[in-house]
């Protein structure tokens, strides 16, 4: 039994730190704060055809085209009507090669930046074989609930980024 434990704190690879945590529905995500460059109100996002419906288009961010994912859609949670609450975060994704780019996250309601210490995050559970968890980098233990701790650069890069390429290049 001892070494299972020790082999899930081995997988931890959250580090302690800041992570701005927000919602999408009853759920709370986080993220490096350092990955984030910005949070903005939604503003109006020009499609892009053939895109996957999770890719929801670019808008432009002072002069930059901006590739916006919808993470509702890229978790497959249902659609929800935009509110005051939602908004984009923007954050610097490394990708497979090393070239940083922008990405804009869709998200119900920021919530803080919360300051979590190793003590406060676990590692992954295993859900089976059958799914990959490997955009994911812990689990962090906050205030009484849980709070998903998101490998953005995995989950923005793996499918996301040949199509963003393809978006940036025919702007």
């Amino acid at each position: 039994m001892a070494a299972t434990a020790e082999t899930t704190q081995a997988d931890v690879r959250a580090k302690a730190g800041k992570y701005l945590t927000f919602r999408l529905g009853p759920e709370t995500y986080g993220v490096e704060v350092l990955k984030v460059r910005e949070i903005i109100r939604l503003m109006e996002i020009t499609a892009v055809p053939q895109m996957p419906p999770y890719l929801k288009g670019v808008i432009n961010l002072r002069g930059r085209i901006v590739p916006v994912v919808d993470l509702r859609l890229k978790f497959s949670m249902p659609h929800a009507e935009a509110t005051g609450e939602t908004c984009i975060v923007v954050v610097q994704v490394t990708q497979p090669s090393g070239t940083k780019t922008h990405i804009g996250i869709v998200v119900d309601s920021v919530e803080e930046v919360a300051q979590l210490s190793q003590a406060d995050i676990e590692g992954v559970p295993d859900f089976g074989s059958q799914l990959s968890a490997d955009y994911l980098l812990g689990m962090a233990k906050v205030k009484g609930c849980v709070k998903t701790l998101l490998d953005i650069d995995r989950m923005l890069s793996a499918a996301t980024v040949p199509l963003i390429e393809k978006v940036q290049s025919s702007s």
